[in-house]
């Protein structure tokens, strides 16, 4: 792996962490109301960044 290989990976685990926090805060927040319409979101922008993968799938490193 190059080192561009893993500032890639880096960034996309800090963008997906950023999009799972503001989700958390998101629901924290509404109490939960809009909980489906939040998880549409951050599953958009995580599409859009390059940072979706399965959630049921490990991680690669």
């Amino acid at each position: 792996m190059g080192i561009f290989d893993k500032f890639k990976s880096q960034a996309r685990n800090r963008g997906k962490q950023g999009s799972d926090s503001a989700e958390q805060q998101i629901d924290e927040r509404t109490g939960g109301k809009y909980e489906d319409q939040v998880d549409s979101g951050r599953q958009r922008v995580e599409g859009s960044l390059g940072t979706e993968q399965d959630r049921n799938r490990p991680e690669q490193q």
